[in-house]
């Protein structure tokens, strides 16, 4: 598994509906209890649970992860920080439409990587 403080690309998240705990640690470099932890402190986070109290993440919670990773790995963000910064986007994000999204532009250049895979 990829350390958190290096600066490497993450891999490509694939194409699936649904990822087990396991598969979010090693597409997003972190620790798999470090995830249930940011779920008791993120509210954005809610991954199906199924039989067994097994979760699973769709993509959309992995591209979340994967931006809480940044706030604070890479921007140096405390949990606070990170958390009011996601309410600030959301909430503007829903506020001023023509504001630039983090998601969705993560979204944007995984559709491109597909796009140029496919060609």
């Amino acid at each position: 598994m990829l350390d958190p403080k290096d600066n490497l690309e993450l891999p490509p998240i694939p194409g699936k509906r649904y990822f087990t705990i396991g598969e979010v640690s090693e597409l997003c470099a972190v620790k798999p209890h470090v995830l249930r932890y940011w779920e008791q402190e993120f509210p954005q986070l809610k991954p199906v649970k199924r039989r067994g109290n097994r979760r699973y993440y769709q993509r959309h919670e992995v591209q979340m992860i994967r931006h809480i990773r940044e706030l604070l790995y890479k921007d140096g963000f405390t949990i606070n920080g990170a958390r009011n910064q996601l309410d600030m986007v959301s909430t503007s994000a829903s506020a001023a439409p023509g504001m630039k999204n983090p998601l969705v532009e993560e979204i944007l250049r995984d559709l491109k990587e597909i796009s140029e895979l496919l060609k």
